[in-house]
C-alpha cells in the first residue's frame, strides 16, 4: 500500500462517531546547502503539526504534535526533502502517543523523505507510546540517492509500567519502504495485533518495549560489529544487503530501551543525540 492509498483507502466508521472532531496536521520542510551550511529553503505547516529549530540550528528539526497525541480518525503528514550535501537530524519534542480509538476508527501518520546526493539524515524520534485500545498506522517512505545516508530509529513502548499498565491490547502497524538509487533496498512491516505481552512471550521475552533501527550508507557494514556490541542479549543486527544494516531490540520497559539505544545511536551518528533526548 502506498502512502497515498493510506489516506484514500476507506476505513469502516461508525456513523454515530463520524462527526466527532479529529486532529489534522501537515508539515513540509525543504533544506538546501549554501556555502557548506544547511539552510531552510521552504517550510510549510498547518493544523497540529509544528517544526521547531532550537537555537536557530537548522540542522536539527524538532517535530511537535500540538493535539497531544494520535487517536482514531486523526491524520498527520510530514514531507521532508534534503537537497544535495545537506545534513540534518529530525527528532520529537517528547514521546508521541497513540491513544485508545473508537471502534472502526484508526489514526494515520504518513512520512515521505527525499535525500539528494551526499545528503545525510538522522531520523531520531523519541518513543512512541502505544496505549491499550490504540488503533494506528504509520507509513514512511524514503527516496534517496546512492551517495546519501539515512539512519532511522523507531522506539515503541506499550503502556506505562510505572502506572501498572502491564496488559496492553492494540492494533498498530509501522511500515517502512526505502529506495536507494531507484531500487528498493529495505521494506519492513511491523504489525502489532492483540495482547502485546502474549506476542512478546512467543519470542521468549518479558518485554513491553522495542525498537527498530535501519542504517543505509556505504559505511554501514563497518559499523555492524560496534552496533551489535551495544544492543545486548535482547537485540540483534544484520547486514541484510550491501549498504543496509537493520536491527531490532526488545526491552522490559522504556527506560531500559533508552539506556541501550543511546549508546547504539551515538556509535552510528558519531555525535551526541539531540538535546530533547537528554531532557
Amino acid at each position: 500500500m502506498t502512502i497515498s492509498e493510506t489516506f484514500t483507502r476507506p476505513v469502516p466508521v461508525d456513523p454515530h462517531l463520524s462527526m466527532q472532531p479529529r486532529a489534522r496536521g501537515a508539515a513540509a520542510l525543504r533544506l538546501k546547502c549554501v556555502d557548506g551550511h544547511t539552510r531552510i529553503a521552504d517550510l510549510r505547516l498547518s493544523g497540529s503539526s509544528k517544526l521547531l529549530f532550537p537555537r536557530t540550528a537548522v540542522t536539527t528539526a524538532v517535530s511537535l504534535n500540538t493535539s497531544g497525541g494520535v487517536t482514531g480518525g486523526d491524520r498527520f503528514r510530514l514531507r521532508l526533502h534534503l537537497e544535495a550535501q545537506t545534513r540534518a537530524a529530525l527528532t520529537t519534542q517528547a514521546a508521541e502517543r497513540f491513544y485508545r480509538a473508537q471502534p472502526g476508527q484508526r489514526g494515520l501518520v504518513a512520512n515521505k523523505i527525499t535525500l539528494g546526493a551526499g545528503a545525510r539524515l538522522n531520523w531520531l524520534p523519541q518513543e512512541t507510546l502505544i496505549f491499550d485500545g490504540a488503533h494506528g498506522l504509520r507509513a514512511s517512505r524514503v527516496e534517496m540517492e546512492e551517495t546519501a545516508e539515512f539512519l532511522a530509529v523507531e522506539p515503541l513502548v506499550f503502556g506505562r509500567s510505572a502506572m501498572g499498565e502491564t496488559r496492553v491490547a492494540a492494533a498498530f502497524e509501522d511500515r517502512w519502504n526505502i529506495r536507494r538509487g531507484g531500487q528498493l533496498v529495505f521494506a519492513d512491516r511491523l504489525t502489532i495485533r492483540g495482547e502485546v505481552a502474549d506476542m512478546m512471550a512467543r519470542f521468549g521475552a518479558s518485554a513491553m518495549a522495542m525498537a527498530s533501527l535501519v542504517f543505509v550508507s556505504r559505511r554501514s557494514e563497518a559499523c555492524l560489529e560496534r552496533l551489535r556490541d551495544t544492543l545486548g542479549p535482547l537485540g540483534a543486527a544484520s547486514l541484510i544487503r550491501p549498504g543496509v544494516v537493520f536491527a531490532r531490540l526488545l526491552a522490559p520497559d522504556g527506560f531500559d530501551l533508552r539506556c541501550r539505544l543511546i549508546p547504539a545511536l551515538t556509535a552510528l551518528t558519531g555525535a551526541p543525540l539531540p538535546r530533547t533526548w537528554m531532557i
